[in-house]
């Protein structure tokens, strides 16, 4: 459960998110962290994440005792063992105006992730807001709702892997003909495609036209 209650913010927008690799609430300060978290929502290296996980006690130089709670705690999935990251999510120009006060927290929590075999990293604006965060937004509402038809899932697989390389547009003109079938499996599409089940540049805009591919040799 995260160690602080996230306040009202009347400058910022504050919420809870629903998400299913959150352990307890997916809370936010900021449209920036509640972008971030739909990131680690999507991507399939994510087992869990956690929101305000801790506090990392640090100590000034004149001896004064303080208190820094870092935005997340990311775990990884990796082949044979799991990985974490503690993530500080901020607006470049918060870095720029605050860093005197802010790089001491970010040293004690580089020393605490160290000691806990863990990474600490700060992430911005520049990292978070990207074409990938809009595909990534528009995809996750089909993942979440699954295929319409897993007739349509065969459909789609068995077209794909003949064409190898195609479009949205190409690969449901070859499917059906009329504009009101085509419109039945682009929940399906979308969905395989939010899945990793069909090939797509994520760092792309994802449209009709952007190029797909079967991920089967």
């Amino acid at each position: 459960m995260p160690v602080r209650k996230i306040p009202k913010n009347y400058r910022n927008v504050t919420g809870i998110a629903a998400h299913r690799k959150a352990e307890g609430q997916a809370m936010f300060e900021s449209t920036l962290e509640r972008d971030f978290i739909t990131l680690l929502e999507f991507d399939p290296t994510i087992e869990t994440f956690e929101v305000q996980p801790l506090v990392v006690d640090w100590v000034d130089d004149k001896g004064g005792a303080h208190g820094y709670t870092p935005d997340v705690l990311a775990t990884f999935k990796l082949h044979d063992h799991h990985s974490k990251v503690l993530y500080e999510v901020k607006y470049r120009s918060e870095l720029a105006q605050h860093w005197s006060e802010l790089r001491p927290k970010f040293r004690a929590a580089v020393r605490f992730a160290r000691s806990h075999g863990w990474r600490f990293k700060i992430i911005t604006e520049v990292e978070i807001r990207t074409p990938y965060l809009e595909n990534a937004k528009f995809l996750l509402s089909f993942v979440r709702q699954g295929p319409a038809e897993e007739a349509h899932m065969d459909m789609l697989d068995e077209q794909i892997r003949q064409s190898r390389n195609t479009t949205p547009a190409e690969l449901l003109g070859r499917i059906f003909q009329d504009e009101w079938n085509q419109a039945r499996l682009l929940p399906s599409l979308w969905y395989m495609v939010g899945t990793r089940q069909i090939g797509f540049d994520m760092d792309t805009k994802l449209t009709m036209n952007s190029p797909i591919w079967s991920l089967h040799k």
